[in-house]
């Protein structure tokens, strides 16, 4: 049932994210603050659903620091 849920959670943010609709059932993004809240959701959906199948897109936000402090004991 999870694994239906992750695939149908990428299917639909990704579609989204895409703009297939062209625009008519969003959010307009020159709306102060509310704007880009859609897109942010699509996205913070489409991470958490590729993460269920062990893809990690949040890897590239580590700093340098705390990666240097991991390879160096």
């Amino acid at each position: 049932m999870k694994k239906t849920r992750a695939i149908v959670g990428i299917i639909i943010s990704g579609i989204y994210l895409l703009n297939f609709t062209l625009g008519i059932w969003e959010l307009p993004d020159n709306l102060p603050i509310v704007g880009h809240l859609d897109e942010f959701a699509a996205a913070t959906l489409l991470i958490a659903s590729l993460r269920y199948f062990d893809i990690d897109l949040t890897g590239f936000m580590k700093s340098k620091k705390k990666n240097k402090e991991t390879q160096n004991p």
